[in-house]
């Protein structure tokens, strides 16, 4: 099955030296970039399956393309093979899709013998990973808030509201305008004869958005900001991760 020897290679039936070789340097780049993965990425949920997953898949894209070879009759049918399985694992990160793909890449030219590419590459990408987790782009504070809050009816309040949010906030979105209906509370007295009590909230309506904060923007200063809106009724602010839709 193999041919045991190192200088002769044949892509028809690569040497067992060769195959060796060409796993341990896969094994080598993946390994490089799932500690680059590991030491650039904010996000506290990283799960060691995923890293595990960034090494494993390089050595397997290495041996598949050994095993291609040259012959296209072999690549259709791992082609054909391959599209029996459903890979239904969803990754919402696109950075980490990057990573994956970084990883396969990195074991695609590792298995046609192309060392020099795939060095070159794994080695510019880790050190493109380093430099944007260090620069602007990369936002320490990724937390979505939502700001819902009541005002009198009125056109000039979006106005004022949306001022305050600009000048706190990077980025803003007007989720939903609502206007308040009477509000009706169910109750029983002692008797337990349901009685209807109405609160009315003809004159209000209630703004939401989603925002994002600034830099070094402070959730206590916004909420200052917005208190002082006259004649506010209600306000409240809450942040938290939002998965990335693709």
């Amino acid at each position: 099955m193999f041919n045991i020897e190192w200088l002769n290679y044949d892509p028809e039936t690569p040497s067992f030296y060769v195959v060796l070789l060409t796993t341990l340097f896969a094994f080598v780049l993946s390994s490089t970039i799932a500690i680059t993965y590991e030491f650039t990425t904010r996000s506290i949920y990283r799960r060691a399956h995923y890293v595990q997953a960034l090494i494993l898949i390089g050595m397997v894209a290495a041996m598949v393309m050994q095993a291609i070879g040259d012959s296209l009759a072999r690549g259709l049918g791992i082609i054909g093979a391959l599209s029996i399985i459903r890979f239904r694992t969803v990754l919402d990160d696109p950075r980490n899709i990057t990573f994956m793909f970084a990883s396969l890449g990195a074991g695609i030219a590792t298995g046609v013998l192309g060392f020099s590419v795939a060095l070159t590459g794994t080695i510019v990408f880790c050190l493109a990973a380093v430099i944007l987790r260090f620069s602007p782009l990369s936002n320490p504070n990724e937390l979505i808030g939502e700001v819902r809050l009541q005002v009198p009816k009125g056109d000039e309040f979006k106005g004022i509201i949306e001022s305050i949010l600009h000048r706190e906030c990077r980025d803003i979105e007007l989720e939903r305008v609502r206007f308040l209906n009477p509000k009706r509370v169910k109750s029983y007295d002692e008797n337990g004869i349901p009685t209807v009590e109405e609160y009315s909230r003809d004159n209000l309506q209630e703004f939401t958005y989603l925002i994002k904060l600034k830099h070094k923007g402070s959730v206590s200063a916004l909420g200052e900001s917005l208190e002082e809106i006259g004649e506010l009724d209600g306000l409240r602010l809450s942040f938290r991760q939002r998965d990335t839709k693709l």
